[in-house]
């Protein structure tokens, strides 16, 4: 059964730069967002980069912060599900 045969929302593909927020001193991670719904998103990141399990995912282009939650990792991709929204930190400059 293919991956995408368990979503309730087919994601749309897209390409975004990102920033995994993830509140331990003010520490960020570079990503790209590869394709999105309301509820979720997969992203690529550098390979070795420290994820944690929830964060926040600033979206510059859409000037919104995504609660994100891990629920699955392959190699430089992350499959992320979005738990709410927030307002960018004061500390991020992106």
């Amino acid at each position: 059964m293919a991956e995408d045969e368990h979503r309730d929302n087919r994601r749309q593909r897209v390409l975004k730069g990102a920033t995994i927020l993830t509140g331990i001193s003010n520490s960020e991670v570079k990503c790209t967002l590869r394709n999105m719904h309301a509820s979720g998103a997969e992203l690529k990141v550098p390979i070795g980069a420290r994820v944690p399990e929830e964060f926040l995912l600033y979206v510059p282009t859409d000037g919104i912060g995504y609660k994100a939650v891990v629920r699955w990792r392959r190699e430089d991709r992350i499959g992320v599900m979005f738990t709410g929204t927030e307002p960018k930190p004061s500390w991020h400059y992106g």
